[in-house]
This record gives structure tokens, C-alpha cells and sequence, in this order.
């Protein structure tokens, strides 16, 4: 299963994404972490990996390379992905959890993220699973993701609103509580 956490910036992504990938493992599953949020540069902190993975953006010869396959059919070459596939430098694992970084931009100017975007797709479109493995991919902050049709290569999405509402939330809670005494 192919998981996919998105939102508005600040709404809890990296948080949920963290909590669902260690309660999947303690389930018993294999996990596959996909930090495909491009500006966000701390995930792989919070899964206590001391350095983020080697970009996939690599593999496939970095953002210019990528720019001129995105005209292409075929950003990826193979037909099929499957986790023995990607190597060890693409792809950390610490406490049962995998992780994989599509890519950051990491200087102003450096251009727009669309190539992170289109890797995304074709990277999830491929990524085959067994059973009792899942992927749950930690999205860039809007909706421009599903434009670029990353979501189409992901068998849910969890949509995550302003925390507003969790404060209305306990809000409520209180104001019940303090009736209730």
C-alpha cells in the first residue's frame, strides 16, 4: 500500500507521516519512508538518521539531466521498481524504516520543483510492494502535487486540514470539562 500525506504548510505532515511509519513497523511491516517534500530538509532527523539519504535526483543524473528526460516517456528507465532495486546510498534504514529523499531545492534561484514532481510520479507509478510492505510518502506543503499527478500512483491519501480545527477541538473539550465539575 502506498500512502500519501499532504496538506498545507504547517499542518503536521512530517509529524503524522512519523507516527504512521513507526506504528506500520510495529505492526509488522517493512516501511518505506518518501520524503518528497522538496523544502522541508529535516525528516530524516526525526526518524534519528543522522544524514539525509542521497537524493534519488541523482540516480537519474541530477535536476538538468532530469529536465530534458521530462519530455520523454520515460523518466525511469526500468519498467519496475522493487525495494532490493534502489541502492544502499538512495536509501537509509534504521529500526525497520526505510527512507528515500526525492529531492530539495536547496538555494534561492535554483528554479522550480516540477522535476522533483514528475520523478515522484514515475518513481511511485513503478514502486512495486509485497505483502506487508508500505510506503508512505510525506508530500510538499499545498496541492500542486496532484496537478503534476503524483497521486496517481498512490492507493490513499490522507489530507491534512489547519490545526486550527484541533484547537476548536480542545476548546470544546474544556468548555465540557469545566461544565461537567
Amino acid at each position: 500500500m502506498k500512502i500519501s500525506v499532504c496538506g498545507k504548510g504547517g499542518s503536521g505532515k512530517s509529524s503524522i507521516v512519523t507516527l504512521l511509519a513507526n506504528g506500520a513497523r510495529d505492526r509488522g511491516f517493512q516501511v518505506l519512508v518518501v520524503d518528497s517534500d522538496e523544502s522541508n530538509s529535516g525528516l530524516y532527523r526525526m526518524f534519528g538518521f543522522d544524514r539525509a539519504p542521497v537524493p534519488l535526483m541523482e540516480l537519474v543524473g541530477g535536476k538538468r539531466s532530469l529536465k530534458q528526460k521530462m519530455s520523454q516517456s520515460e523518466v525511469l528507465a526500468q519498467a519496475e521498481i522493487w525495494l532490493r532495486d534502489i541502492p544502499p546510498e538512495y536509501m537509509l534504514e534504521k529500526d525497520g524504516i526505510r527512507l528515500l529523499a526525492i529531492g530539495k531545492i536547496l538555494q534561492s534561484l535554483e528554479g522550480c520543483a516540477c522535476p522533483m514532481g514528475v520523478l515522484s510520479r514515475e518513481f511511485l507509478k513503478k514502486l512495486r510492494l509485497k505483502d506487508k510492505e508500505i510506503t508512505i510518502v510525506d508530500m510538499e506543503a499545498g496541492v500542486e502535487h496532484f496537478g503534476r499527478g503524483v497521486e496517481t500512483s498512490i492507493d490513499s491519501v490522507l489530507l491534512l486540514v489547519i490545526r486550527a480545527m484541533r484547537v476548536r477541538m480542545l476548546h470544546c473539550e474544556l468548555k465540557w470539562e469545566m461544565s461537567v465539575q
